[in-house]
């Protein structure tokens, strides 16, 4: 069993990493930079331990400060959780090099998965369908000319990439060169590495992703799907499992997909295979993501079991004991992404501080954060906050639950998307589950928020002159002389 595990991580994955350790009775340990000195999983790690760097997420992807900081507080594993260096495979290398635990994959296996033109190949070499596709090996007219023969439209990538950077949409070939030449860009600038490729773009597609868990020694077992369609900018949204309208016969077939592929390659710990459904039925190999995914608590709800403690386990050396006999989906799961962001102006990230903060409760209902009254919401880190996760029966009592708990969840202090996402989740083709990865974009129009009544602004504007500290002062400090008298009677 591991005794102190550091989490080279902050916010929402470092406070859920932190609070399964705790129920494990291993010694958590945090790291932070001074702009996160205040934040929540600081205050929840047994122990905490300061990055120093000019730019806040410089501190936590310093290979070298993380090391340090885990030999000062004793620690045997480091825990990357997702982002920063959660899929970098020289990282896991310099952990394990150091004499730590890297609670991951085998830094050969990032490698190999995070390349995304590398993995397609593998993935093609163990069988699985891949859409058509060339890569950027030589000049951009030759790759443009390898691109157009494949036929629009294309869906340009990074190779090294994720999180929608470095993607884009391409439907001619006069658009080719400048979007070919401005994927490159990005993705140099976001991932340090330029290559690019091309694959057939397929229309209408959803986004199917399947949970696996190996032991290193190819016995690997799925965990099921999720569906991940509800995307805005290739970005996921809201996530759930099971994917709706998925026929059983399918279901196995992208799930043995999954685990052939993962097995093949030797996986260990927790991965994510992810596929593309085209409309008429087949699917295909997207990526694998080599890490603990944003959208796990939907997946733990309905299987009943704690990722991170299966992660933890293997990784302190217990043998995976785990069957696919006996792993069964119950009820349904929805997560949502409570990201600070402007959806009236495209998603345009929004900074501010935390004013209010009640989030909701009751039964099937989890709310997975890194918040705290008086925080800092800054342009720094992603915008991605805190995530509602609901659990029910049926897919439709679940999608109950969750408008009633969006409904419920009261931030204040920041801009944010909870009304955007309760609209989509009273939205009659989401309800029926209707869903593909466009599904933000056609349906716009419906999304858009019906502007506030004189009544309804008035009351607003009211409530929040009443909540300011201003107010407060006013209304309930006792004005001089009467505050020096003291206490008195009548």
């Amino acid at each position: 069993m591991l005794k102190n595990v550091l989490i080279a991580n902050r916010g929402e994955i470092a406070c859920r990493i932190i609070r399964t350790l705790k129920e494990m009775g291993i010694a958590s340990t945090a790291v932070y930079h001074f702009a996160d000195r205040g934040a929540p999983h600081v205050a929840a790690a047994d122990h905490a331990i300061e990055l120093t760097a000019l730019v806040p997420t410089a501190a936590y992807l310093d290979t070298a400060q993380l090391l340090a900081a885990a030999r000062t507080a004793g620690a045997d594993a480091i825990h990357p959780g997702y982002g920063f260096l959660a899929e970098n495979a020289v990282f896991a290398a310099a952990v394990e090099a150091a004499g730590l635990v890297f609670i991951g994959p085998q830094p050969e296996v990032i490698r190999l998965m995070g390349d995304k033109i590398l993995a397609r190949e593998f993935a093609v070499a163990q069988g699985l369908p891949v859409a058509p596709s060339c890569q950027q090996d030589g000049t951009l007219a030759e790759f443009v000319a390898q691109a157009s023969a494949i036929g629009f439209p294309l869906l340009i990538k990074a190779a090294a990439g994720g999180g929608g950077k470095g993607m884009s949409i391409v439907r001619s070939a006069e658009e080719l060169p400048a979007r070919a030449s401005t994927a490159s860009s990005e993705a140099l600038r976001y991932f340090a590495d330029g290559r690019v490729y091309a694959e057939r773009y397929i229309e209408r597609p959803r986004h199917i992703e399947v949970q696996i868990f190996g032991d290193g020694q190819g016995h690997v077992v799925h965990l099921f799907e999720r569906e991940c369609s509800v995307q805005r900018r290739f970005q996921k949204i809201i996530e759930e499992s099971p994917a709706p309208n998925l026929p059983v016969a399918l279901r196995d077939r992208i799930c043995a997909a999954a685990v052939q592929l993962a097995a093949a390659a030797g996986y260990r710990n927790a991965g994510t295979v992810e596929f593309i459904l085209a409309p008429d039925g087949e699917f295909y190999f997207l990526e694998m993501n080599t890490r603990l995914q944003v959208e796990h608590p939907v997946t733990e709800f309905v299987t009943g079991l704690d990722l991170v403690e299966l992660q933890l386990r293997l990784a302190g050396g217990e043998a995976c004991t785990l069957q696919q006999r006996d792993i069964a989906q119950t009820g349904h799961a929805f997560e949502c992404r409570i990201c600070a962001e402007q959806p009236e102006h495209d998603f345009r990230p929004a900074t501010g501080r935390v004013a209010i903060l009640e989030p909701p409760q009751g039964p099937g209902v989890r709310f997975d954060g890194g918040l705290r009254v008086g925080l800092p919401v800054t342009a720094a880190f992603d915008s991605m906050l805190a995530k509602l996760i609901t659990h029910a029966p049926t897919r439709a009592e679940s999608a109950a639950r969750m408008r009633a708990a969006l409904a419920e969840l009261v931030l204040l202090g920041v801009d944010h998307n909870v009304d955007y996402l309760g609209r989509i989740f009273a939205h009659p083709e989401f309800l029926a589950g209707r869903l593909h990865t466009g599904f933000v974009v056609e349906q716009a129009e419906q999304l858009v928020a019906e502007p506030l009544t004189p009544a309804v602004r008035a009351a607003v504007l009211l409530a929040a002159v009443l909540g300011t500290d201003e107010f407060s002062r006013l209304a309930y400090e006792c004005p001089e002389p009467h505050a020096s008298i003291g206490h008195w009677r009548n």
